[in-house]
């Protein structure tokens, strides 16, 4: 009867861990925080985009824009997270991917009711890099043109 019983148990424990699957906290988007900000507020939420503009440090904290093409989201964290930033998205520049878990405000009273997410801890998922700019050969090609016309109607009213 004992041996049935721890059979059954190590049989259940067995089972059990084969089946178990690590549950991994996957990123909210900007438009579920967005239009479910009631359900989220001051929970841990995990967010992931591109760092776009510029950082701006305040005192032992830091202020982040995180962009998962959709829409921004403004990060607060403490200053040494924000030193791992290497790139800032802009027009000529993609951003880090980082992925942000903190807690979400739909209205934090500490920053003048703006919805935010207070990092406790972030990962740089992917390195940003630049993005070159191809020369546009036809628009090099007019403005040699139309600067020699220039040059010519110039000398033209000069010399007649």
């Amino acid at each position: 009867m004992m041996e049935k019983a721890i059979s059954c148990k190590l049989s259940a424990i067995i089972i059990f861990l084969l089946y178990c699957t690590a549950a991994y906290a996957q990123p909210i988007s900007s438009t579920d925080l967005i239009n479910n900000a009631k359900e989220y507020d001051g929970g841990v939420v995990t967010y992931e985009g591109e760092v776009i503009g510029d950082i701006m440090m305040r005192g032992e904290y830091a202020w982040i824009n995180v962009n998962d093409n959709v829409n921004a989201i403004g990060i607060w964290m403490p200053r040494e997270l924000a030193k791992n930033i290497v790139y800032k998205g802009t027009y000529d520049i993609k951003g880090d991917l980082v992925e942000v878990k903190g807690v979400f405000n739909r209205s934090c009273k500490q920053h003048g009711g703006d919805l935010d997410i207070h990092a406790e801890s972030m990962v740089k998922l992917k390195d940003g890099y630049s993005i070159p700019e191809a020369m546009d050969l036809d628009k090099a090609r007019y403005a040699i043109i139309f600067g020699i016309i220039l040059i010519i109607v110039l000398f033209w009213k000069v010399y007649r």
